[in-house]
């Protein structure tokens, strides 16, 4: 079955080349010799001439391609844009330089001084023997006196190994030279260093509206600036007892800086305090001697014979009285002194310069002393809690400790009974008339007054006036 269908598709193929030949009789009789199949059996291509011109034919075409393409392919190429660039930063690796060693910085440790401490108590804070001082205390020199007595607030400065050994110390010699110990080296050394100070001059106004003290505060002063002001008029105006709102007080003064920076306050220069009305001045001077005072516009001293009062109080608890009655003994009896009440052992300074006349226990009074300034004035201190470390009949000069507050003898609290005595007389301390001191010697007056009084007392004039002046301009104050 297979072979039949098969020689019938062989028919069929055979009778369509005839038919093919019959209507294209003309072409194959013309290209009968190019036919590849002119008998059943394939003979050898043989290269006649019509085969050369088809292979030739073929080459050229071939040719013509390989130059017509790629130039058609040009032309048809879009023009060319230029390539952008960019310029990139690159961090080029550093090169490795050899430079000078820097010199290694001494790492100094800020110990300030403590209320109570001692040198030795310093030293053992840090980890340090009593050997360590002893080799700084050798080393010192001149120095040394510094380390006997040190105060609160002063500054150490410790160099220490690794080891935690001692290196270095550095402290203040005084106020304007620094001391440094090394003993680091192949021997231990000292070096002094001279500090920079200058003086810088404040001026100051202050309007009394509570206390002197919160006056100045206002007005820009520290405290121990305020302290200062009221020392140099405590002879005159007794701050607790004298002291009105509405007093006033005008300060040229000085604050003192060390390297650049401020390190306390200096001296006054000149100053004004008005109180109840009343003007009292104060200037400083150098006199013929090379110490420095502080001096009225007159010329007096301001410095008085006699302290009006000899110890810092808080209050007086008795004044001078012919007939009072004793807190103690319920009975009338004059009080001839004034009672000024202060802490235990508030210390009690000499009124004026004089001699100890009498140093012990009396009745009534407890601890006692006795000054005589003068054939006739005297002043007596009473109740003290200890003594001074004077003895009868050595000289003591205005200010100077004799004694401490305390309540020994009749007292019902701490407090010093005061007594000023005229011819062995009993007289009022707040009110008795005190020796004027002597006038400046007529050469340095006539200095004082050219150099200093002219000059300061125009400045304070001037301050003045511009302080009234901006009052005035001050707009009111309306509380309605």
């Amino acid at each position: 079955m297979a072979e039949e269908k098969q020689g019938a598709r062989q028919a069929r193929k055979q009778a369509i080349c005839r038919k093919a030949q019959h209507r294209h009789s003309h072409f194959y009789e013309r290209f009968a010799h190019w036919s590849l199949h002119q008998s059943d059996v394939v003979e050898p291509i043989h290269w006649h001439r019509e085969r050369w011109v088809l292979a030739g034919t073929a080459l050229l075409i071939t040719l013509l391609s390989g130059f017509i393409m790629p130039a058609w392919a040009s032309a048809m190429r879009p023009a060319a844009v230029p390539e952008a660039h960019t310029l990139l930063s690159l961090a080029l690796p550093k090169v490795a330089t050899v430079s000078a060693p820097t010199p290694t910085v001494d790492d100094w440790q800020v110990v300030h001084v403590q209320p109570g401490q001692t040198l030795s108590d310093i030293f053992t804070g840090r980890g340090l023997s009593m050997t360590d001082l002893q080799k700084v205390m050798d080393a010192s020199g001149t120095a040394k006196s510094a380390l006997h007595n040190i105060h609160p607030g002063e500054e150490f400065d410790f160099l220490l190994g690794s080891g935690g050994n001692l290196k270095g110390l550095r402290f203040d010699q005084d106020d304007a030279n620094r001391a440094t110990v090394r003993l680091d080296g192949d021997h231990p050394s000292v070096s002094i260093q001279q500090r920079d100070m200058d003086t810088r001059e404040q001026v100051a106004h202050g309007v009394i509206r509570s206390s002197l003290y919160a006056a100045g505060d206002q007005a820009g002063m520290d405290a121990a600036m305020v302290g200062k002001l009221a020392d140099l008029f405590k002879y005159d105006v007794d701050f607790v007892q004298d002291l009105r709102e509405g007093d006033s007080f005008t300060v040229i003064y000085d604050d003192i800086y060390r390297d650049g920076v401020r390190y306390g306050e200096g001296n006054i220069v000149a100053a004004e305090f008005i109180n109840q009305g009343k003007r009292y001045t104060a200037y400083r001077f150098k006199k013929a001697s090379g110490d420095y005072g502080w001096f009225s516009e007159d010329g007096r001293p301001i410095q008085k014979s006699f302290l009006r009062i000899p110890v810092d109080f808080t209050r007086i608890s008795s004044t001078f009285s012919v007939a009072r009655l004793h807190p103690i003994l319920g009975l009338m009896r004059a009080h001839k002194g004034v009672d000024y009440a202060a802490p235990t052992g508030t210390p009690i300074h000499a009124a004026g310069d004089g001699v100890i006349k009498f140093k012990g226990w009396m009745n009534g009074y407890g601890n006692f002393v006795i000054i005589q300034h003068s054939s006739t004035i005297s002043t007596a201190y009473g109740h003290m809690s200890r003594y001074g470390t004077e003895r009868v009949g050595q000289h003591v000069t205005q200010g100077q400790v004799i004694g401490f507050v305390g309540m020994t003898g009749l007292a019902t609290g701490p407090h010093l009974h005061y007594e000023f005595r005229v011819d062995g007389v009993q007289r009022n301390p707040q009110t008795v008339t005190l020796p004027k001191p002597e006038l400046l010697p007529a050469v340095q007056l006539a200095r004082f007054k050219a150099q200093v009084v002219q000059p300061q007392l125009a400045r304070l004039t001037e301050l003045d006036a511009r302080i009234k002046l901006a009052h005035a301009n001050a707009p009111a104050n309306n509380d309605n």
